[in-house]
């Protein structure tokens, strides 16, 4: 039996850019990605702390260090410049694997940087 679980969390970063134009995803610093185990076009679920709002896309690389988490194309209705959102990334394993699987989770400051 396979089962679907948490790979990766990035919890609570600060939304600086939504851009309306765009084909779409969300763009995250390439170190917070390099740190929660993200890929570029990884499929991941983008919670909104401020309005509830939950939504999937893919993700693309940002600049390294630049601390940017800007959603774009049609993401960019479900949140505000400043929201705090979490990103979510699951994979689907072996419910034995699942048992012993640890995910990585990343606590960024309020600039999006690594404590």
């Amino acid at each position: 039996m396979f089962i679907e679980i948490v790979k990766s969390k990035i919890h609570q970063v600060t939304v600086t850019e939504a851009q309306l134009h765009y084909v779409g995803s969300i763009t995250i610093d390439e170190t917070l990605m390099e740190a929660a185990n993200l890929v570029e076009n990884e499929k991941v679920q983008v919670l909104n702390l401020n309005n509830g709002e939950r939504l999937e896309t893919y993700v693309i690389k940002g600049e390294k260090d630049s601390g940017v988490i800007c959603l774009n194309g049609p993401a960019a209705r479900k949140v505000y410049v400043g929201d705090a959102v979490v990103v979510i990334s699951y994979a689907t394993m072996d419910f034995e694997e699942a048992k012993t699987f640890k995910p990585r989770i990343i606590f960024p400051d309020e600039n999006n940087r690594l404590k």
